[in-house]
């Protein structure tokens, strides 16, 4: 009887008629039916993704995974003996993260709140996690709010996660598979859960600021301290470089931040953190809005700031990428400038340096609003139709392994294209522009400058990654013996940044405590030498370290200055 009026209720929502829901819950029955083509009266199971799949998800989502997790068992703890589980959804609907009562694993795998459950909207109708996806607003999705029969004993309350660009990147939500009627029950988790989420996204924004000023903010001065509302990343200059959510009402225009100066919405400049930081009585700490009103803040100096080039400090959201390698320096200058206008862009670089990320730093650096990104392996005209038919205005289409379009797509591509001048496109290659198979047309659509990565093994500020990555991946006290780093810094790398990853990996979960030391690596992926590289790259990229040189090539010191002597090489002054 209670299947057969939910689904006379859905009826009625179709209709138009006004039923008493929440609008996102109408919206979203609206969009289960007429745009995903469900049928109310049939029982779906939960969706769950394979384990390969699976383990991609939680590798995308692992620096958030890592941002969670203690804020997380925090939570689990404060709920624990009140028959709630935690899910860690990313940006795609799957759980990548799990807490729950071990008594009730059964129960919960039936009732999908499990790791590699998939809950987007599309697949699993109104829920929690897919509604708070679609809206980027907290939600809860109680009982019978959800759209299939089969989740309407669930009360599920779920809270966006940002990361520091502003982009969404992850869900956290709280379930229950049993709970009292009224909706209003759900208050505490709702509280619980949007608390939980600011908290991560600040935890994030703190692991990624070790070299730039973060100025935290809060109305009351008794928890600006201990738990702020609102941080923001500063550059330099002063400008925006990252951000927490709650510092998007600092800018109420709507506008993207990132790249806006502090002082547009605060009375005050970079010159000032300094008499915001903790020598000073939290009282006195106050911030002056220009709107006229006021907040509380503490300014957290560099840990570890920025070495300065040609006498230039660098800053912006691009420079996050590299701690001052040369050609990173440069190419990231150039990315910066690039941004902010609609030339299309080629990424050129060998696998894993990164393609991806700096085409997602370009986008939101620049003007376009929405995102859309296609892999071109692959891809048929099917699926690119379904792709381009969520481009809504100003766009900005990321077109991965562009060297993999197929002749056929290629025509529907430059159509597209001629179609809509607001979309802006941003390619990645492993292949050079010279060698790209494509129509000339197409090309010179796509092609409006190269911005080549060079390979992990010529970057000058390898140390510097591989202590961020380890980060990102191990608690602070975590640390690399002298060997094991000598060892990593002395790879090839073939398969750049996904390789290292990989063997930071390995390395935290084989160390049995907190040193990762040479036995705890894994064998490098490629032989030494093996890379393609004359000497003279390899002495720049070791800065002209004959020792470090040596481990890269996997030779002895004094063959290295052997080949040296006879290529005419010499150390620069």
């Amino acid at each position: 009887m209670k299947d057969h009026s939910h689904i006379e209720e859905i009826g009625q929502v179709l209709d138009g008629t006004q039923t008493g829901r929440d609008d996102f819950v109408s919206d979203s029955w609206r969009r289960c039916v007429e745009v995903y083509g469900m049928d109310p009266t049939r029982r779906e199971p939960a969706h769950v993704v394979t384990e390969a799949e699976l383990r991609d998800h939680r590798k995308q989502a692992e620096w958030m995974i890592a941002a969670a997790r203690s804020g997380l068992q925090s939570l689990f703890r404060q709920v624990s003996g009140q028959d709630y589980v935690l899910l860690l959804a990313d940006a795609k609907g799957v759980c990548v993260d799990f807490f729950g009562d071990d008594n009730f694993l059964d129960d919960l795998r039936s009732a999908g709140l499990y790791l590699g459950y998939n809950w987007s909207e599309d697949l699993a109708g109104t829920c929690g996690v897919g509604a708070c996806i679609v809206t980027q607003q907290p939600v809860t999705i109680h009982q019978d709010d959800h759209f299939g029969n089969a989740h309407t004993a669930l009360s599920c309350t779920a809270a966006p996660i940002f990361d520091s660009l502003g982009q969404m990147a992850a869900v956290l939500d709280i379930s229950l598979l049993r709970s009292p009627t009224p909706k209003t029950s759900q208050k505490l988790a709702m509280s619980l859960v949007t608390n939980s989420a600011r908290r991560v996204e600040m935890a994030n924004l703190m692991a990624e600021s070790r070299q730039d000023w973060v100025l935290r903010l809060s109305a009351s001065p008794e928890f600006l301290d201990v738990d702020p509302e609102a941080a923001v990343r500063l550059d330099g200059s002063g400008r925006v470089i990252g951000h927490t959510n709650a510092a998007r009402q600092l800018f109420p225009d709507g506008d993207p931040i990132i790249g806006r100066g502090i002082d547009e919405v605060l009375g005050i400049t970079v010159d000032d953190l300094p008499d915001l930081m903790r020598n000073r009585p939290t009282e006195d700490r106050v911030v002056e809005m220009l709107d006229g009103g006021a907040l509380f803040g503490h300014a957290i100096a560099p840990r570890n700031p920025r070495r300065t080039y040609g006498g230039v400090r660098r800053g912006g959201v691009l420079a996050g990428l590299s701690d001052g390698d040369p050609v990173m320096t440069r190419m990231l200058s150039q990315a910066e400038k690039l941004a902010k206008t609609s030339i299309p862009l080629l990424i050129h670089g060998e696998t894993g340096t990164g393609k991806t990320k700096l085409a997602r730093t370009i986008h939101m650096t620049g003007r376009a609003g929405g995102f859309v990104s296609i892999d071109c392996a692959g891809a048929t005209a099917t699926a690119l139709e379904e792709a381009f038919s969520h481009v809504f205005g100003p766009t900005t289409l990321l077109l991965r392994h562009i060297e993999y379009l197929e002749e056929a797509t290629s025509a529907l591509l430059s159509g597209f294209l001629d179609q809509r001048p607001d979309v802006r496109t941003l390619s990645t290659s492993t292949v050079s522009p010279k060698d790209l198979a494509l129509p000339q047309s197409l090309f010179h659509r796509l092609h409006g400058y190269t911005l080549s990565l060079p390979p992990l093994r010529q970057r000058q500020d390898l140390g510097w990654l591989i202590d961020r990555l380890l980060r990102r991946r191990a608690p602070d006290d975590f640390r690399l013996s002298p060997s094991a780093r000598a060892d990593l810094m002395g790879r090839s790398w073939a398969g750049n940044l996904r390789e290292l990853e990989h063997a930071l990996d390995v390395a935290v979960a084989l160390c049995e405590g907190q040193v990762i030391d040479l036995p705890d690596l894994p064998r490098a992926a490629d032989a030494p030498g093996e890379t393609g590289e004359s000497l003279e790259q390899i002495l720049d990229a070791c800065g002209w370290n004959m020792a470090r040189a040596a481990r890269r090539l996997g030779v002895n010191r004094s063959t290295v200055l052997r080949r040296m002597r006879r290529e005419g090489l010499q150390a620069p002054n």
